[in-house]
């Protein structure tokens, strides 16, 4: 992991690369009735496992993230272009 001069730390481009394949993955699976018809599934369980390979973040980026990851998973009509430029920023994109 490198960090930029600011001290913000820049992750490896296969890690937020790791983290957005799982965002994909979560957000194309999510369904608003999912937690009925999967008894004990919360949004929170796929946000967890996206953030995964981000645990090098520091705890108040990995919070503002962990509401943008539960937002671009759980919202499908969200346009997530923005949300992909900024995470990929992460790795000094």
């Amino acid at each position: 992991m490198n960090t930029q001069s600011k001290g913000a730390a820049v992750l490896d481009r296969s890690e937020v690369e790791s983290a957005l394949a799982r965002v994909a993955v979560a957000a194309f699976t999510y369904y608003p009735e999912k937690g009925v018809e999967e008894p004990g599934y919360v949004v929170e369980e796929d946000v967890e496992w996206a953030m995964e390979p981000l645990r090098a973040l520091d705890d108040r980026t990995r919070g503002e993230w962990w509401q943008r990851f539960t937002a671009a998973i759980a919202d499908p009509a969200a346009d997530r272009r923005a949300f992909v430029a900024e995470l990929m920023a992460l790795a000094g994109e």
